[in-house]
């Protein structure tokens, strides 16, 4: 299982503080976690219902319910990272 800690982090440009999570080494908004949870759940169920009782197509129309919901989510959250770059080694 992976390590979380909360981190409250105050966005200059917004005038609210974000909550943020670590997991797996990297950090997240909670908010935005949970809606990509719940839209790539939807898809993934909605599809694997509406697939043919034939043994091999629930599977495949789960996965692609799954990669749909994969690409909504990338569409609609936004990356909150920021990139700096270093020269000469500062």
């Amino acid at each position: 299982m992976s390590k979380i800690e909360k981190n409250l982090i105050i966005d200059p440009d917004i005038d609210e503080a974000v909550e943020y999570v670590e997991v797996w080494e990297d950090v997240v908004s909670i908010k935005d976690l949970v809606l990509s949870l719940i839209i790539c759940s939807i898809t993934t169920l909605g599809a694997y219902f509406i697939a043919p009782n034939e043994p091999p197509k629930p599977l495949f129309f789960g996965l692609f319910g799954a990669i749909l919901g994969f690409a909504i989510c990338s569409i609609l959250i936004k990356p909150k990272r920021i990139l700096e770059s270093a020269k000469d080694g500062k």
